[in-house]
């Protein structure tokens, strides 16, 4: 009974380690891949695949073989890199690799995990623009370790993370900014509440937050609201989304009760 709970262990043990020297080689693979993928390296990426590759993506359909993958990249994601390029991340928490086994003998393995992409445009600060799944199917052919099948789903956009502060302004500060402000797209109110500025578009309410004492930003987005003077006077607000002039609004010269703006 003792012999047979040791060997029972014994051979649990020699499967874990299987298992974990597999999840290395197929995640190395999966490494290389991306280097390859993120430096657009194409003829580098088609050696990771097998000739039958059935690739399945929910917003571009499908693609087969391998002529047919590297075109896809060619006139796709690496088509203008002097002007654009995108970088793909894992998300580390997410990735787990799936043993495939036949009488106890490997012969694949199934990634899965999500992935964030970062566009690059030339003259322009990186952002992180989508969030999407994937499952990939490896299989070890000939003594080499080839993904056949690659499923590419749950696409939507990457979620933002703030790394601004946020800072407490007087009140007097604060309400120098109230008002309303029109631009060629937008007309809003700015109003005080709880110590940050509110912005009105409509019946949509959104929280702008004091980075500086001109400026201001949401925790959603990532947008800056500055605020323009002329002598004492606001004048202006400048919108901006990823430091890129979205929209400038100019500041009504009547306050919200009729006021000259900035009247206190």
């Amino acid at each position: 009974m003792v012999l047979t709970c040791l060997l029972s262990f014994r051979s649990i043990s020699i499967a874990q380690h299987n298992d974990q020297q597999l999840s290395a080689v197929i995640l190395h693979n999966d490494s290389l891949f991306w280097q390859a993928y993120n430096s657009c390296d194409i003829t580098k990426m088609m050696e990771y695949f097998s000739e039958d590759i059935e690739f399945y993506h929910d917003k571009g359909g499908v693609t087969l073989g391998i002529p047919a993958m590297a075109q896809s990249f060619e006139k796709g994601v690496c088509g203008n890199k002097e002007q654009f390029t995108l970088r793909r991340e894992v998300v580390d928490s997410s990735i787990k690799v799936f043993p495939l086994k036949k009488d106890g003998v490997i012969y694949g393995a199934i990634l899965t995990g999500s992935h964030l992409f970062y566009i690059h445009n030339k003259g322009k600060k990186e952002y992180a623009d989508g969030l999407a799944k994937f499952t990939h199917l490896w299989l070890l052919k000939n003594g080499s370790w080839k993904m056949t099948r690659v499923l590419s789903y749950d696409h939507g956009p990457a979620p933002y993370v703030n790394k601004r502060k946020a800072l407490t302004l007087p009140a007097d500060v604060l309400r120098s900014y109230v008002g309303k402000y029109k631009g060629p797209q937008t007309t809003s109110e700015i109003k005080t509440e709880n110590g940050i500025l509110i912005m009105l578009i409509g019946d949509k309410k959104f929280s702008l937050y004091a980075e500086k004492e001109n400026l201001f930003f949401s925790k959603e987005r990532d947008l800056t609201f500055e605020f323009i003077k002329k002598g004492n006077e606001v004048i202006k607000l400048i919108v901006r989304e990823r430091d890129d002039v979205t929209e400038e609004l100019q500041r009504n010269s009547q306050g919200t009760d009729g006021r000259p703006a900035g009247a206190s």
